[in-house]
């Protein structure tokens, strides 16, 4: 063959494999930005629903701390709101994060799970409450549930903690692996 030939074909075929190349690390590119978006978006609206559950929760639990309300009047508050932080947490299990956002997922379950104890350290104060209304069980009734409610509020702090970090999280830590040429 001749070689004016050639080198238009070899010269398409170097340009045809760079704009692949091109194109499948802009692929890379978009797919990491829509996965931290996803996660983003899924952490966002766990945070929203679990603020919401736990705000009402932490209300009732402080008026029976503070006596204005009975111990027996929370029971199926407290009840529901255990079973809807073990959903929670079950949903947070199946989030598929980012490199970048594992850590963020870690902590949104250790938050969930430390709310669920918290749940059942007031039920148990709540049933000794409603049990005994005098002496130290009434004393104990009344110390479960302020550590219950406390580790509540700590648990909702740090979900909105690890709620601003997701928003906080870079699709471009993620993809600057793909940009990066090996040696």
């Amino acid at each position: 063959m001749e070689l004016t030939l050639v080198l238009p074909l070899l010269a398409f075929l170097i340009l045809l494999a760079l704009f692949v190349l091109v194109l499948r690390r802009a692929g890379r590119f978009v797919a990491s930005t829509r996965d931290v978006e996803r996660f983003r978006r899924q952490v966002a609206d766990l945070a929203v629903r679990v603020e919401t559950s736990l705000s009402e929760i932490s209300g009732r639990i402080d008026a029976v701390r503070r006596g204005q309300l009975g111990a027996d009047e929370i029971a199926d508050d407290v009840s529901a709101s255990l079973d809807a932080v073990g959903r929670y947490a079950a949903e947070t299990r199946g989030f598929h994060p980012p490199a970048d956002g594992r850590a963020i997922r870690d902590e949104l379950l250790a938050a969930l799970e430390r709310a669920a104890r918290a749940l059942e350290m007031v039920e148990h104060g709540r049933a000794i409450q409603a049990s005994a209304r005098s002496g130290s069980r009434e004393i104990e009734a009344q110390t479960a549930i302020k550590r219950g409610y406390l580790n509540v509020l700590h648990a909702r702090e740090a979900i909105a903690q690890q709620a601003r970090l997701a928003v906080d999280l870079s699709a471009t830590d993620e993809a600057s692996r793909f940009q990066r040429r090996s040696v």
